[in-house]
């Protein structure tokens, strides 16, 4: 036989498997059968549902107890004291205060620091004290942050934490 022959003699049979093939339905992709092995559905896994929020009253540390006075003896107004606690990772609390100007802001923040430093607490950064507007002093669990009153009602914290 001519072997161009044997080449057409060969086509009626790739056309038989291929017709086969397309009437096979197809088979799923290895690991997206929606089905396990065993033949039963898949349970569907919810996530717990997380616990509410609850205001708690803030944490009576020495720390925060130290920083509450500090700010009332510098005359600090509208102090308020938000617990964070379970709810950041970053704090157990965040004290926020009010100065009357831009200078007595940064002399509270001042005064603050080094008291906390001079009562062993070591050097704490202060944030924000060459303006004047909104400064912020990291005192590790407890994070301290004092406004001028404008900047405090544009700021919002208390609404952004849901405190009233």
């Amino acid at each position: 036989m001519s072997p161009v022959r044997k080449a057409k003699a060969k086509k009626p049979a790739a056309r038989k498997i291929a017709k086969k093939a397309a009437k096979k339905p197809a088979k799923k992709a290895a690991g997206k059968s929606t089905r396990k092995k065993s033949g039963k559905k898949p349970t569907k896994k919810t996530a717990p549902k997380p616990a509410p929020i609850r205001a708690k009253p803030a944490p009576d540390s020495d720390l925060l107890r130290r920083v509450r006075t500090s700010l009332e003896d510098d005359k600090a107004e509208d102090i308020v004291t938000i617990n964070l606690d379970g709810r950041s990772s970053l704090c157990d609390a965040v004290v926020i205060a009010s100065g009357r100007s831009s200078r007595h802001v940064m002399s509270i923040a001042e005064h603050l620091a080094r008291r906390l430093k001079d009562e062993g607490y070591g050097t704490r950064p202060v944030n924000g004290a060459a303006q004047g507007d909104w400064v912020l002093v990291d005192a590790g669990d407890v994070i301290v942050h004092i406004f001028r009153p404008e900047v405090r009602d544009y700021y919002d914290l208390e609404g952004m934490w849901s405190v009233q």
